[in-house]
């Protein structure tokens, strides 16, 4: 794979049409976030957007889904890589934040990328201590709860940022939610997802108003104009996993339990997140559900291999027969997705 190492120096820069940062967010694992993410980044990237892609999870799917091994090699054995800790190293350290952030363009995939790291996770303590002064409106609690805000306002010269966030209602997810202007969810069909739907939207509107109570507090004028407006997150839409079906005869059956849990997402996604978390949307017009994956598995382990998008492999890549369709499916998902995200933008 080729890349381009940029550095980005910590100066934030003003253009007409404000960046966008979407954070992709499930406190529900394994249901297909990473590869949608990735794909959908190289997707927006490939209709002539710039996009970036910050790997927030600490178990680092992103970086392992879109790094060639040696340059996985030369990041993490050689230790001779930028990483996302290296931006939370000196927050953590009571330093202050990065003066400069180094990213990988990454040509396979069309977007520039933060690699994740695992010690990300050391983070949590800090932010999770720090969340108390942060409400009460002390500096430190404010400084370190946007962290993430600042990374994003590095970026103010890209189109879309996109956040791949682990699983998880901890701090360092709360301070990234509290830093984006909007979130999409990728969904499994299964009871346990629409389960998690319920402990999302409340707990982010939970963090949304008392941060904002908290802020408001806050005496330090000259911070509170670095950050201000702050982000006032928004619910942008959701994506199911289409489940596989009972072959019965020979013939597919769809399975009554996943068609049941099926129809009941609309209208949990409206009562737990819709009505709660986007109360300045009411009345407009938005379909929320972005898309539907169909059952890709056959290709996508091969977009893994070659750290390269599913909807542009090739024979090269380990494509044959009936693969080659399946390929020609997939853009055609990530096509509907993004234009159904995009027209939600415009309305939100």
């Amino acid at each position: 794979m080729k890349y381009r190492l940029i550095k980005i120096k910590n100066e934030w820069l003003m253009k007409g049409e404000k960046m966008k940062a979407i954070a992709m967010f499930n406190n529900k694992g394994g249901v297909g976030k990473t590869t949608l993410t990735c794909n959908l980044s190289a997707y927006i990237a490939r209709t002539g957007k710039k996009v970036m892609l910050i790997d927030a999870d600490p178990q680092c799917n992103s970086t392992i889904y879109c790094f060639t091994d040696d340059l996985f090699s030369k990041v993490y054995y050689d230790k001779k890589g930028f990483t996302i800790y290296d931006v939370i190293k000196p927050v953590n350290q009571g330093i202050g934040y990065v003066k400069n952030v180094e990213v990988y363009n990454l040509e396979k995939f069309g977007f520039d990328f933060l690699a994740g790291d695992p010690k990300l996770a050391l983070f949590e303590d800090t932010l999770a201590s720090d969340w108390s002064a942060a409400l009460s409106g002390g500096e430190r609690g404010i400084r370190t709860t946007l962290t993430f805000n600042n990374l994003i306002k590095q970026f103010d010269d890209y189109d879309y940022v996109f956040f791949d966030m682990g699983p998880s209602l901890g701090a360092i997810n709360r301070s990234i939610l509290l830093s984006c202007d909007y979130f999409v969810t990728p969904m499994s069909s299964d009871i346990f997802s629409i389960l998690a739907i319920e402990n999302i939207g409340k707990t982010i509107k939970n963090w949304r108003d008392t941060f904002k109570e908290g802020f408001n507090r806050c005496t330090d004028t000259e911070l509170k104009n670095i950050f201000e407006p702050i982000s006032y997150i928004q619910f942008l839409g959701y994506v199911t996993q289409q489940y596989t079906s009972k072959t019965v005869d020979g013939i597919r059956r769809p399975v009554q339990a996943y068609e049941r849990i099926l129809s009941e997402v609309p209208m949990t996604i409206k009562r737990e997140l819709i009505d709660i978390v986007n109360e300045k949307n009411k009345g407009n017009e938005i379909n929320y559900e972005l898309g539907t994956i169909p059952n890709f598995n056959s290709i996508i382990p091969l977009s893994q291999s070659a750290h390269r998008p599913a909807f542009e492999l090739t024979s090269t890549d380990g494509i044959v027969g009936a693969h080659f369709a399946k390929v020609k499916d997939f853009k055609v998902v990530m096509d509907k997705i993004t234009n159904q995200m995009m027209i939600n933008l415009e309305k939100m």
